[in-house]
């Protein structure tokens, strides 16, 4: 089988894609969209299963648009995957599902499956995972080594709209008493520094490291003796929380029920329900690296059945079960094959690779091309680009 993932975030097309890959399918992802590559590489490719994810650089109200225009003059069923629920449902996840109308819809949500069969929407509960191509255990590299890190973004954003929303209660229970008895926690992710309204107290600058490239966490997992990972939710886990076990981080999340009914505290990971909890847990831990070891260990291989080839059959047998892929499927002997758009466009176009700092304007000025002419190339509908897009400069001289 093919299929083609309409999808460019980093995020994104190192786990669920590589999944289908290794279950025998043949695998291709867009990278960046635009309204002339939507029914090229659909001819091109000619995919079985169209597959979108969450919220992104892709899922702009434009590119639905294009989504939906060529995708429907097709027979080729188009499935999203909704991992923005529940706190995004009603502003992000159905206005996008009326705006594509995908044949059905997997969501991280269980609880919201009720939600899509009132308004007629055909859908199934399908939690993150994690693949060991992008998240694995390696040697701890100097530059990441600490006692305990954090990696995530801090979305004061969200917190200023969503007062009661639960990440707060994991943030209090987890970093907040830590910080206020002056451990030293790293930080990699965005707006840190936006956080004393809800921390009490401004993170010291160089604690805070900023963006880290999604490739490179697993580094950080497994080079710092703690890592503190934050549950958004009671009844649902993280996508780090498989990411970092799978890359045998030691891992010291908040006590929930979603915690409580995979892991036991203690053994694949250690939950702490109190703030007082917390600091004697890192207290603990910290003074005993043998403890640390076989937990890291055990929680390794505690998720080992969540990796992405897993979550890849899943979705294949739901699909069939519904009728919308066939019983008997064609896959290659081993792994299939992953092609991204990109590295065709890459042959045919000289390719800027977008790193931290970029602005349109400076490279535009880098190749001696305008900015209107970069955006024309590309299909941009605004000035906003992301580190690790590729933008197309100018056709290769043949």
């Amino acid at each position: 089988m093919r299929v083609l993932f309409l999808e460019s975030h980093p995020m994104w097309i190192h786990g669920l894609p590589n999944g289908f890959r290794d279950s025998g399918h043949d695998v291709m992802i867009s990278g960046p969209l635009t309204e002339q590559n939507i029914p090229e590489m659909l001819g091109e490719f000619q995919p079985d299963l169209i597959v979108m994810i969450g919220w992104g650089p892709e899922q702009t109200p434009v590119k639905l648009d294009w989504i939906f225009r060529h995708v429907r003059q097709t027979e080729v069923p188009l499935v999203y995957w909704a991992t923005e629920d529940p706190t995004f449902t009603e502003s992000f996840t159905m206005p996008l599902i009326q705006r594509v109308q995908p044949d059905f819809v997997f969501t991280i949500c269980p609880k919201h499956l009720d939600y899509y069969a009132e308004r007629g929407i055909k859908a199934a509960h399908m939690d993150f995972g994690f693949h060991s191509s992008i998240h694995c255990p390696v040697p701890a590299e100097e530059a990441y080594r600490t006692s305990i890190a954090v990696v995530a973004n801090a979305y004061p954003h969200v917190f200023e709209q969503y007062s009661g929303h639960y990440r707060l209660v994991s943030l209090f229970t987890l970093i907040r008493p830590l910080l206020h008895e002056g451990m030293r926690i790293d930080f990699y992710g965005r707006d840190w520094d936006k956080m004393k309204p809800y921390l009490g107290m401004d993170i010291p600058s160089e604690w805070i490291h900023g963006y880290l490239s999604y490739p490179d966490a697993h580094k950080v997992y497994s080079s710092a003796d703690i890592m503190i990972g934050l549950q958004n939710y009671e009844t649902q886990l993280t996508q780090r929380t498989y990411e970092i076990l799978g890359s045998g981080g030691f891992l010291v999340t908040q006590d929930t029920e979603a915690v409580r009914s995979m892991f036991t505290s203690g053994k694949e990971l250690v939950a702490a329900a109190s703030a007082t909890d917390t600091l004697q847990i890192i207290e603990h831990y910290l003074q005993h690296p043998e403890k640390r070891k076989e937990i890291r260990e055990q929680g390794r291989r505690a998720v080992s059945h969540a990796n992405y080839q897993h979550r890849a059959d899943y979705m294949v047998q739901v699909l069939q079960e519904q009728g919308l892929l066939p019983q008997t499927l064609a896959t290659a002997a081993g792994q299939g094959q992953l092609i991204s758009y990109a590295d065709l466009i890459r042959e045919r176009y000289e390719v800027h690779d977008v790193r931290p700092g970029d602005t349109l304007w400076k490279i535009a000025q880098a190749y001696g091309v305008t900015i209107e002419h970069i955006m024309k190339e590309n299909g941009l509908t605004s000035y906003d680009i992301y580190v690790d897009q590729y933008l197309k400069i100018r056709e290769r001289q043949q």
